[in-house]
């Protein structure tokens, strides 16, 4: 039996050294693709045991090139860059980490929040520019009292929820996947998609990506919100309909917005959303920690070796392939 053979679709890390650690339980030699295209997957993947990707598109033409493949591991919470139905019929295990980066992703997002209810960004480039000028900035609402709706009530909008009921923030939430006695544990009230849009001073976005998820917030979600609404995005790019929230913001439909994603990244230098005072933007830095990435590397690796030693993943996205 030769040695085993561990592939890496694409790597934005420094180092893979916490994979590697993980992995020396096997013996096992990592190979990191020169890019993430369909060629350069394969020409280190074809033969691999396993197969370990970010942001590369792990398609159902690679999959069918991978003749030894077990397992893929996706370095990250969402694994819409997988195809997952392919997999499955291939007899390959996928496996994620939904959990390493909830605490940094719940502050980035409170983080925007409050930086876009105190205006602070704002404030900070008048000031920068010379002008010392209050008026400039003001109205400012108290936070205490004003109501922040979850968009999705997963692992991460449930740690943020008690970060925002901290500042006094009434919290409500729409999920229909989530127990009713889930929310109430957590002082959050359950409501529909229409009523957290009608009732929220601010929106914080935390649905997967989906078919029916994409675009989410466009158009018609935009007018059904206050007028000072702000709306927060820490999720996936695609769930907000970017062309329509300037619309928003043009029209006074919304107050102003947050993204630390974008449908496509890095957006381009003539993107509507860039240049406004009330858009704060952030390159998708909401998930980054030293301590989260160590962890993310640390847990998708050990995924990997515990389905090439034949034991139970934590995180399996298919379990069936393995029973």
């Amino acid at each position: 039996m030769g040695k085993t053979l561990v592939a890496v679709a694409d790597s934005p890390f420094p180092n893979l050294n916490p994979a590697e650690a993980v992995l020396s339980e096997l013996d096992a030699e990592m190979v990191l693709a020169d890019e993430p295209t369909l060629e350069g997957i394969l020409k280190v993947a074809a033969q691999a045991d396993g197969l370990m990707v970010t942001y590369g598109q792990i398609t159902a033409d690679v999959i069918k090139g991978l003749k030894k493949c077990k397992v893929i591991g996706r370095f990250g919470l969402g694994v819409d860059n997988i195809d997952i139905e392919a997999a499955t019929k291939a007899g390959i295990a996928v496996v994620y980490v939904p959990d390493y980066c909830i605490d940094e992703v719940s502050d980035h997002a409170m983080a925007m929040l409050l930086n876009l209810a105190r205006k602070i960004s704002f404030s900070n480039s008048l000031v920068q520019a010379g002008r010392w000028e209050m008026p400039a900035v003001t109205p400012l609402s108290r936070l205490r009292g004003r109501t922040l709706g979850l968009a999705g009530l997963g692992q991460i909008p449930r740690a943020v929820a008690p970060k925002a009921q901290s500042f006094g923030l009434k919290v409500i939430a729409f999920d229909p996947y989530v127990d009713k006695e889930v929310a109430k544990a957590l002082d959050v009230e359950l409501v529909d998609l229409d009523t957290l849009l009608e009732s929220s001073n601010y929106v914080s976005v935390h649905v997967p990506m989906m078919p029916e998820t994409e675009k989410m917030f466009g158009a018609d979600a935009f007018k059904k919100m206050k007028p000072d609404a702000l709306l927060v995005n820490t999720a996936r790019g695609p769930l907000v309909d970017t062309d329509a929230l300037a619309e928003a913001l043009d029209a006074g439909e919304i107050g102003g917005a947050a993204l630390d994603v974008m449908p496509v990244e890095p957006p381009g230098t003539d993107h509507p959303l860039l240049g406004r005072d009330n858009v704060i933007l952030t390159p998708h830095t909401g998930f980054y920690s030293i301590e989260a990435l160590e962890e993310l590397q640390t847990k998708t690796a050990r995924g990997v070796v515990d389905v090439l030693q034949g034991n139970k993943p934590v995180y399996p996205i298919n379990p069936e392939v393995l029973e």
